[in-house]
């Protein structure tokens, strides 16, 4: 039998799926109804992926048998079988393989996404809803589910900000390296010149982390503010004050929730953003702390200008951390992010 190396060594998963599987076998394992489906849904990702590597590993097995008997005895019909075969499997193997670079402590999680225009009017109103398309464009495909959370429309067109829950598996682990700011450069179609103009946005993104996350939050550093919902196109509009907006004292942090019919729902859903918020917050910090000691600096600060969209001389999206761009900027737009976001993941390694 042939061994594997690399990413595909899974021992370690393995024992992972026994201590998963004995904590089912708990007597009080279902007195938190919440934490056994987390507990149940976790084993059966981990399966899954040992399943999907081994079978691969059989195939790679079988292949290499058929192409030892193929040098032996050389046969054109199994030759194309073959090479149909492993063209198939390297596509399978590299997409398993970015699927174990999903491995932070939060990738798994499910995620907050805030969009927010930036300075510039309608034009940055109007990208930020772009972009807001174009995150659920893509979350469609990926068959996740969403839930917005809060929708700021602007004055005369797009929106000024917008906070969206996804849910899936991975979904942070895959949207993660989107945070930052967002450049874009068109012939506006606000401009009754039709002059080129650059607009900007900003992406946020935040795993959604269990309360039990010892992140604890002083009443009195809170100012809480209710006001009427505004809803999205028109559309849940509500006639009572039950949006909540949080803004946390300290730190300045600012969460609001509108999506929840009632003013306390919305307050529990806000401050389980604030919690993230400080949570991610403080690793952050912790991270610099330790670049520092280190003598490194970070390569991507929050806010820094991570991805260009260009329409107007030539057309071309460029990631200018990974270098990685196309020229399909409508494609782009319309959801076809996975370039990106895997040029991203692979960058970590």
């Amino acid at each position: 039998m042939k061994t594997y190396g690399g990413h595909f060594d899974i021992p370690e998963k393995k024992e992972k799926i026994k201590e998963l599987t004995k904590k089912t076998e708990e007597n009080n394992f279902w007195n938190d109804r919440e934490k056994a489906e987390e507990v149940l849904k976790e084993l059966n990702d981990e399966k899954n992926l040992v399943d999907k590597i081994e079978t691969k590993k059989i195939e790679i097995e079988d292949n290499l048998d058929l192409l030892e008997l193929l040098e032996l005895e050389p046969d054109e019909k199994i030759e194309m079988q073959l090479e149909g075969a492993v063209k198939k499997l390297d596509q399978e193997v590299e997409e398993l393989n970015l699927l174990l670079l999903l491995n932070g402590p939060y990738d798994k999680k499910d995620c907050i996404m805030e969009i927010h225009s930036g300075a510039g009017g309608t034009e940055a109103c109007d990208w930020a809803m772009m972009l807001y398309r174009m995150y659920l464009r893509w979350c469609e495909k990926k068959q996740y589910k969403t839930e917005l959370l809060d929708y700021q429309p602007g004055e005369e067109a797009g929106i000024k900000s917008a906070s969206i829950k996804i849910k899936g598996i991975h979904a942070y682990g895959y949207l993660k390296n989107e945070k930052g700011v967002h450049r874009l450069v068109r012939l506006s179609p606000f401009d009754s010149n039709n002059r080129r103009h650059t607009s900007f946005a900003s992406v946020d993104i935040i795993p959604e982390i269990e309360q039990d996350n010892n992140i604890e939050i002083d009443e009195k550093d809170l100012k809480i503010d209710v006001y009427r919902s505004t809803g999205a196109g028109g559309q849940g509009v509500n006639t009572t004050d039950s949006a909540v907006r949080i803004t946390h004292l300290p730190t300045k942090i600012v969460v609001t929730c509108q999506n929840e019919r009632s003013q306390i729902q919305n307050k529990e859903q806000a401050l389980k953003v604030l919690k993230s918020k400080l949570l991610m917050k403080k690793i952050e910090e912790q991270e610099k702390e330790l670049n520092k000691i280190k003598g490194q600096q970070m390569n991507i600060e929050f806010g820094s200008q991570i991805r260009s969209y260009v329409m107007h001389p030539y057309s071309m999206v460029k990631d200018h951390r990974t270098g990685v761009e196309t020229s399909n900027v409508l494609k782009v737009l319309d959801g076809d992010i996975d370039l990106f976001i895997e040029s991203n993941l692979k960058r970590e390694l």
